[in-house]
């Protein structure tokens, strides 16, 4: 690592986060839907620079020793991190470790920025995982750890006891008291998705009281749907560094949203803790990785363009005249710029009437497009994959009640939302 970037050195924002979409993230079974066991070298470079961009500072890897294929990525991914360092500033790429001798000589070796620790300290862990007892946890992990910080003193470390929801509060506390000295972070991971808002504030407030002095990191799994609560929970009690992957991607059902996380953050009017963070490329990452992975972006992502659909006639006639009677929130912030309102059988004469005059360019009055919205509903009902509500619209308006399209003005006015047939998600950008 370059003197000129130390970790020492480095002034944190009120919210760092600490993405892992190229390490939790490859995780998800997603991959595994189409033969893909992990993002191409390609995936991850542009990932990562989507990222960087995005303004996040810290990035966390694989060690590694988990493969030859993410040992040999990681020199390109350093490259791609460090052409963009003298327009975006740092970022830190983190080596996610067992406290395992191997796998921290492997990332020091491959020139990583810092030590991402964790072994698992529950008693489920203790048991099934790796078999060793607090005390040897304590012993083996508190030697490592002290070693790495006394040889290489400006390197970023973090200690995690993995399933720290399920570990007794003292024997965290046991384990923490011993590698508090040598870490910059201590990490408050639910790994397997059991805490609950309560008690993150709870565990957090206990820590943060206990080590005043170090830095706390969260990681929240999604097992009760609880990640995205879990981790503004979390922020509340001061935890400044949180672990998120695009599209909340991960093990089982994944962790925190990064792009849901900031949203959140920004609709509670928490504007500081969004320093330094590009908010209108929010939805073109989500796109972006969506596409790595070959799907639609999830309709349930706050920063979606399902976020800005609507189906119901009643809604659709009042988005029309103002959008914000059913959309609330600032999405075109984030970088979703359309809303779609998406013809079907709950689409209103309303509706119609503007798809057909604005979009389509029909001259029409209100009692045609009511009697072509009575005809569309009961059609549309018979829907095939081939054929497109849209298309089933328009052959109605033309063929049976003679409307002819008009040519549309040069400088058209563009409407403020923009009519589909089918969902809105689209898997490229």
């Amino acid at each position: 690592m370059s003197a000129t970037h130390r970790f020492s050195d480095y002034q944190p924002r009120p919210l760092e986060i600490i993405d892992t979409t190229l390490r939790e993230g490859q995780q998800t079974s997603l991959l595994h839907d189409h033969y893909k066991y992990c993002f191409t070298r390609a995936d991850k470079e542009e990932i990562l620079r989507a990222l960087i961009i995005y303004g996040v500072k810290f990035v966390e890897l694989f060690a590694p020793v988990v493969s030859a294929r993410e040992r040999d990525d990681f020199s390109a991914l350093k490259a791609v991190r460090d052409a963009l360092i003298t327009q975006k500033g740092y970022t830190f790429l983190l080596a996610h470790v067992r406290c395992h001798p191997r796998d921290v000589e492997a990332a020091l070796a491959a020139g990583f920025d810092g030590l991402n620790f964790y072994i698992g300290t529950s008693p489920a862990a203790r048991d099934f995982n790796h078999g060793h007892d607090l005390k040897t946890i304590i012993a083996e992990a508190s030697a490592l750890v002290g070693d790495i910080r006394r040889n290489y003193p400006r390197l970023c470390l973090r200690f995690s006891g993995e399933d720290a929801f399920r570990t007794r509060e003292p024997e965290l506390f046991r384990v923490y008291d011993a590698l508090a000295p040598f870490v910059d972070r201590l990490g408050l991971p639910d790994t397997v998705g059991v805490a609950t808002p309560e008690h993150v504030t709870q565990r957090s407030a206990a820590l943060r009281d206990r080590y005043p002095n170090v830095a706390l990191e969260g990681h929240f799994h999604d097992d009760r749907g609880f990640a995205l609560v879990n981790a503004l929970a979390a922020i509340r009690q001061d935890v400044r560094y949180l672990n998120t992957t695009v599209l909340g991607i991960g093990e089982r059902s994944g962790i925190t949203s990064l792009t849901g996380l900031l949203f959140n953050l920004h609709v509670d009017h928490d504007y500081d803790k969004l320093e330094g963070y590009h908010l209108r490329g929010s939805y073109p990452l989500n796109v972006l990785v969506a596409d790595k992975l070959k799907k639609l972006v999830p309709s349930k992502e706050p920063v979606s363009l399902t976020n800005r659909t609507h189906t119901a006639g009643v809604h659709q006639n009042a988005v029309l005249r103002d959008v914000s009677t059913y959309e609330a929130h600032p999405l075109d912030l984030f970088g979703v710029n359309e809303c779609e309102i998406l013809l079907g059988p709950l689409s209103g004469w309303n509706t119609i009437h503007y798809f057909l005059k604005e979009i389509r360019y029909y001259q029409l009055d209100e009692a045609t497009a009511r009697a072509i919205t009575a005809v569309f509903k009961e059609r549309v009902v018979e829907l095939t994959p081939d054929t497109s509500p849209e298309q089933i619209l328009v052959q109605i308006a033309e063929t049976e009640f003679g409307l002819a399209r008009l040519r549309p003005p040069e400088t058209a006015r563009q409407p403020v939302q923009r009519l589909d047939s089918r969902r809105g998600e689209r898997s490229a950008a």
